[in-house]
């Protein structure tokens, strides 16, 4: 077979030697692509890896592709390729992450090389390629759509198109980097790149990364079209992509990188620096410097982290039950509409759920419809759903104050004030308005559930689910069991959360569950250096140095210091050695001094913004040991968690910790950071 087309040098022949029999070979059997041309001379390459949801690349995919491109080269035929999936809700999900965790580091620079020589033969090809994208075509997936010369996408809900890597530690190598920056320009490629962000298919089109939209039953009518038509620049002329203006751009958005990241996640940074420079020159320069880049990043340990996590991540949103069948739930009702109750109710409603909001008044109704209204209104106006979208969740959500028969419903959640005595109320009166088998589920974030199941008959039936605040953006939801709870209960509670597009962590009833238990000393060790005299922008700074999206002091003002206390109080309760009391938070609590929500915390607020910490003295040059004393506290709280059996592993706990407080991904979780650091015995 001769190399790929002469007219310039190709990445494969820069490639090391070891590329050319498995880049080179054919002898093997197609099972993941079929092509067929048609009477036009078209080739429809259909991607269908079998026995898979997923379709993805790896060393025997881009081989088997490599293999029909050197085909089609040859077909005096064919005039137009359509790449296509034959997977409902995926073109492509990227790079088979699992193979690549496994593999030895060369191997993967081995994987790095392979990607970009048939993605480049691929883009090489003289005749007119289109990747016909329906479902979610991430990273490698997108990549190789880059490679063509039309993008089109379906406008179905399952379409998301992006390049998600720097999310992983690393960036795009099989040609992104190089690329994306070439098509829509610098700024706005490592826009996308570094945030990781994926876009529906308008959004995709309006930020140019696609050039058509249609319903997914029009999409080969398009792509047929497309292909008796010229085909479009590979790389449109663009003046901010002139040299020296990309290292500028470069220069500009790395300053604001470091301001968010603290120069924490080297892939992001890594990726700015790419993207900048592969603009300038051939495009083998820039896949040069992608693959440099991960050869680099690769072996971070920052980056093994953070793939870990997305696999523990990827288990927990698709796990089933070990014991138990799940009951599909079409309705359910929320009790209270106060901002939990609202949030539940419109992140419900969002994922099809006909729901039912009940309070005691109109007006608290009112209030929280207009919560809901407006996360409506902001999502379509960010143009994260479409008014379609926004119109149709409102239509599922139903409101009343009267105590209606609630028989029909399988799922009742009560979001109401955190009080016991309120929630055993409640409680009763559902009971009687229930049938016997509605789930009843309540929203807290420390009250025992233990004791309220025993209010009410069957209490088999009653589960904890602790959604984080807002709920509309707070990926985390907590399922509390008892040693009662029906196993057919806890499937459909973990099928449901899931279906909300939200991570499920079981854990057992206990003060504080896991979250919050493992939180609190954290933050009242905090509280306690400021009463001991460490100023509240030191210890803030400490932990945001540390990777902590939010400082402890500013995390309290925005939970509101009257919510703190009355966690802090049930867990002093409980655990009386390890959870002392704060004056200083008591006393702020006595004088009204709530945090963001009153205006004055440790902080305070003008117009909803920090404006200054109160009583702010001189900064103190003691950040690291500060961290250490902090993040100390937080791993050993968690160890006790996994001795103590409140989850059911270690990589649950690291989940929970990062999705319900932002932990730093990269340091994999407070039990991840233990075992790496030696911090504590694992």
């Amino acid at each position: 077979m001769k190399p790929f087309l002469d007219e310039r040098p190709s990445v494969l022949h820069e490639a090391p030697h070891v590329l050319e029999h498995i880049v080179h070979g054919h002898d093997f059997p197609t099972k993941h692509f079929s092509v067929s041309v048609d009477h036009d001379g078209i080739a429809w390459v259909t991607f269908d890896s079998p026995k898979s949801a997923a379709n993805v690349w790896n060393e025997e995919t881009l081989r088997e592709f490599n293999h029909h491109l050197e085909a089609l080269e040859h077909d005096t035929r064919v005039k137009t390729l359509v790449l296509r999936s034959a997977k409902e809700r995926i073109f492509v999900a990227g790079a088979d992450l699992k193979a690549i965790r496994e593999m030895p580091h060369a191997k993967v620079a081995d994987l790095i090389w392979l990607g970009q020589a048939v993605f480049d033969r691929l883009a090489r090809l003289k005749m007119t390629k289109i990747a016909a994208i329906h479902g979610a075509a991430m990273g490698g997936g997108f990549e190789v759509a880059l490679a063509c010369d039309w993008r089109i996408a379906s406008d179905h809900e399952s379409t998301k198109i992006g390049l998600p890597e720097t999310q992983l530690g690393i960036l795009p190598a099989w040609g992104g980097s190089t690329r994306l920056p070439r098509l829509i320009g610098v700024r706005k490629a490592m826009e996308l790149i570094t945030s990781g962000k994926l876009l529906n298919a308008k959004a995709a089109l309006r930020a140019g990364l696609v050039s058509h939209v249609a319903a997914p039953e029009r999409l080969q009518a398009l792509a047929r079209k497309l292909a008796h038509e010229k085909r479009p620049s590979a790389a449109p002329f663009r003046w901010e992509n002139v040299f020296p203006l990309p290292l500028l751009v470069g220069r500009l958005t790395e300053r604001k990188v470091k301001e968010k990241t603290r120069g924490l996640y080297a892939g992001v940074s890594k990726a700015v620096e790419v993207v900048a420079q592969a603009t300038n020159g051939e495009i083998e320069n820039g896949l040069r410097l992608e693959r440099e880049a991960v050869d680099e990043l690769i072996k971070n340990p920052e980056t093994g982290r953070l793939i870990d996590l997305f696999f523990k991540r990827e288990e927990a949103n698709k796990r089933p039950a070990a014991e138990g069948t799940a009951i599909p739930i079409h309705d359910a009702v929320v009790i209270g509409a106060g901002v939990m109750g609202s949030g539940i109710a419109h992140t419900l409603a969002s994922r099809g759920v006909r729901t039912l909001m009940t309070d005691v008044t109109n007006d608290s109704l009112a209030r929280g419809m207009e919560r809901i209204h407006g996360l409506v209104s902001d999502a379509a106006r960010r143009r994260l759903v479409t008014q379609v979208q926004a119109r149709d969740t409102l239509d599922r959500i139903s409101t009343t104050h009267a105590p209606v028969p609630l028989g029909r419903h399988h799922l009742v959640i009560e979001a109401a004030t955190e009080s016991m005595e309120l929630k055993k109320k409640i409680f009763a009166d559902l009971a009687v308005r229930v049938s016997s088998d509605t789930i009843l589920a309540t929203n807290t974030s420390a009250l025992s559930i233990a004791e309220l199941a025993a209010t009410v008959p069957h209490p088999e039936r009653v589960i904890g689910l602790h959604f984080f605040n807002p709920v509309h953006r707070m990926p985390l939801v907590e399922i509390i069991t008892l040693p009662e709870t029906s196993p057919d209960v806890l499937a459909t509670a973990i099928r449901f959360v899931q279906k909300l597009g939200k991570t499920p962590v079981v854990v057992k009833d206990s003060p504080g569950f896991l979250v919050n238990r493992i939180l609190v000393p954290y933050l009242m060790e905090a509280v306690r250096l400021h009463e001991n005299g460490v100023p509240v922008k030191d210890i803030d700074e400490a932990m945001l140095e540390f990777g902590m999206p939010m400082g402890p002091m500013r995390l309290l003002d925005e939970i509101g210091l009257d919510v703190a206390a009355h966690v802090a109080k049930t867990l002093a309760a409980a655990f009386p050695d390890r959870f002392p009391k704060s004056r200083a938070l008591d006393e702020m609590v006595a004088a009204g001094h709530l945090g963001r929500k009153t205006g004055l915390g440790f902080y305070r607020y003008k117009d909803g913004k920090e404006v200054v910490p109160r009583h702010e003295k001189p900064a103190m040059p003691q950040h690291e040991s500060l961290q250490t004393k902090l993040a100390l506290l937080i791993s050993r709280e968690a160890m006790r968690c996994l001795k103590e059996g409140i989850a059911k592993s270690a990589d649950d706990i690291d989940l929970a910790m990062v999705l319900g407080t932002g932990y730093p991904p990269f340091r994999g979780g407070p039990i991840t950071f233990a075992r790496d650091t030696g911090i504590i015995d694992y």
